[in-house]
């Protein structure tokens, strides 16, 4: 049949996708600098620690201070991205990431490096409360989960990067160039931050249609595609950003909320960043040798990058649930031999290539799964209304979970000794199973509009998607 009008597959224009991905790649650049400062501490605490004579507690603080500043900037984030825009806050954070790495660099004691550690926590925070927000306004809906995953690829990227580069420094122990490696770059993301464009919803919030609709009609394979997109959203904000008022009145924002916070605490306690940021001493544990405990480190920060890239391919093909109960599960499995493994003793070459192993499955697992997939589901079940407050909310239960877990697990680990220490996150993963079936909604191919309105007609969380 010869029609005139076109239709969405005829319509497609390729140059539109590849901007699109272009704009998710500069902003996903937030991922890397957020990972380059997660991986690096791991091989700072050591030299710093000497040179500086510091304790048990002042080393999981300097580790801690991060993620002071992190839950700081994830609960401003909401204010801040409604006034300035997701672009300026992007900016915003990068140049605390600037000032607080430059500073690392050049501490001189440890309340110093603690401060400035702040810093860099608050830049972080700012990009995980930002730039999965900004993401899923800007890409379409069949590559949603593809874009907001990408940040957390990035973010693996990033601790490979740094893990990579203290392998090389570690033999001096020259921690200050370590964080110089950190602060370079962004310095320089500063700059191409400033380059993106506002979110088009942002714009249709503060009332700037014109902008918005030439905004998105380059972002679109056709302009009745980006008219009928604003269309819709500009429908969505008829009720203004409220989420306080939600919270007090509406009983399916607040299980909207409290599901991102328990997507946020099965994120962080399934343990991760105790490998992120203590994996030299993890592998001491097993008894490998300093030099090998760095190369090692780097393997992990490696597979991180390569398993995240199952889940930026797949998520959208597969769905979110099939992959993140296999990823728990592996990460289950891997704890609980790990347990077993330091309990038995790693006496031998091959129990701790097999310790190792297990370690590189469990991070492999995660990053298939719960690290970028628990972050596109928070950005995907949060009402236009209450959406800053909501990711706001889940984004610092994720840096208060981080908080717990990376100030207290050097203490636990000399407390109650590895084996029982790794059988407790064996069990939490196991436990996060269950709560995957009881909770977590499939939310593949099903647009943001679709599913807020099956949360606000009382529809069980885990069907949102349905």
């Amino acid at each position: 049949m010869n029609g005139t009008a076109e239709s969405p597959r005829s319509a497609v224009d390729p140059a539109a996708r590849r901007r699109v991905l272009f704009i998710c790649i500069l902003a996903s650049l937030a991922g890397l600098m957020c990972g380059m400062d997660i991986g690096v501490i791991s091989g700072v605490l050591r030299p710093f620690g000497i040179e500086f004579h510091a304790s048990t507690v002042a080393l999981e603080w300097i580790v801690g201070g991060m993620l002071v500043g992190a839950t700081i900037g994830a609960l401003t984030g909401g204010q801040l991205t409604q006034r300035l825009g997701r672009k300026y806050t992007l900016t915003t954070a990068a140049a605390f990431f600037s000032i607080g790495a430059a500073g690392c660099a050049a501490s001189q004691s440890i309340t110093m490096m603690i401060i400035c550690r702040v810093l860099v926590g608050m830049g972080m925070g700012l990009s995980d409360f930002c730039t999965p927000l900004y993401l899923s306004e800007v890409a379409r809906t069949e590559q949603r989960g593809a874009m907001v995953s990408l940040y957390q690829l990035l973010k693996t990227i990033g601790i490979f990067l740094a893990f990579f580069s203290n392998s090389w420094f570690a033999p001096s122990g020259a921690w200050r160039s370590m964080m110089v490696v950190e602060a370079v770059p962004a310095v320089v993301f500063l700059v191409i931050f400033l380059c993106l464009p506002q979110s088009p919803r942002w714009l249709m919030l503060k009332g700037r249609e014109e902008e918005a609709l030439e905004t998105m009609t380059k972002l679109r394979d056709a302009p009745s595609q980006a008219r009928q997109e604003l269309k819709a959203i500009g429908e969505q904000l008829q009720t203004k950003e409220e989420g306080w008022k939600l919270l007090r009145t509406n009983s399916n924002y607040r299980r909207s909320l409290g599901l991102g916070m328990l997507l946020m605490v099965m994120q962080q306690f399934a343990g991760i960043n105790i490998i992120m940021y203590y994996a030299p001493r993890i592998l001491e544990t097993a008894h490998f040798s300093l030099e090998a405990q760095m190369w090692c480190t780097a393997l992990i920060g490696l597979v991180n990058v390569l398993m995240t890239f199952v889940a930026v391919g797949y998520s959208d093909r597969w769905g979110r649930k099939p992959i993140l109960y296999a990823g728990y599960a592996s990460m289950a499995a891997s704890m609980a031999i790990l347990a077993f493994l330091l309990w038995y003793g790693t006496t031998t070459l091959a129990l701790q290539l097999l310790a190792l192993g297990m370690i590189i499955i469990f991070v492999g697992g995660f990053a298939m799964s719960a690290g970028p997939l628990m972050w596109v589901i928070c950005s995907e079940i949060q009402p236009a209304a209450g959406r800053s407050l909501g990711i706001s909310v889940s984004t610092g239960t994720n840096m208060l979970s981080n908080l717990l877990i990376g100030t207290t697990f050097l203490s636990v680990l000399e407390l109650i000794g590895g084996p029982n220490t790794f059988w407790l996150f064996a069990g939490f993963n196991a436990i996060c199973v269950v709560l995957l079936y009881l909770f977590v909604p499939e939310t593949k191919d099903v647009s943001l509009e679709t599913i807020e309105k099956r949360l606000m007609s009382g529809v069980k969380l885990r069907d949102l998607g349905s």
